[in-house]
């Protein structure tokens, strides 16, 4: 079936649709910005790319346009938000160039997630306000 009438036809009506305060967002697997709309839909598209966290980076998974059907190839990023970034771009450049901003987008997205918190200072009381033992 082509790209377009699978599209017309999970549009309105799919497992993944999550309708909140009048906009629609997708769940689905292959859409990156998580939006109801033709150009990120993972199921309407031949072409998907699936963007996801594992324990040590960042994982990149590209569905074959042929069959969808088959297993995608998947590739692990364990440097940092910027080679990983620019390593997607690389990927995508010649495989869904259009979407290369928003997977890269993705990718420092979920490294900064993972990133632990740094705790902040106490500033310490100065003057008449300070609490003397």
């Amino acid at each position: 079936m082509s790209a377009d009438l699978v599209w017309q036809i999970v549009k309105n009506n799919n497992a993944f649709l999550v309708k909140k305060n009048g906009v629609q967002f997708s769940s689905e697997p292959g859409n990156l910005k998580n939006l109801n709309s033709f150009k990120y839909s993972g199921i309407a598209n031949n072409k998907s790319i699936t963007i996801g966290a594992t324990e040590k980076g960042v994982s990149v998974s590209v569905s074959k346009a042929a069959n969808k059907n088959l297993k995608a190839t998947t590739v692990e990023l364990k440097k940092g938000a910027r080679p990983s970034a620019v390593a997607v771009k690389n990927i995508l450049k010649a495989y869904r160039p259009d979407l290369s901003k928003d997977a890269a987008a993705r990718v420092s997205a979920i490294l900064k997630s993972k990133k632990p918190v740094k705790a902040i200072k106490k500033r310490e009381q100065k003057g008449a306000r300070k609490v003397r033992a």
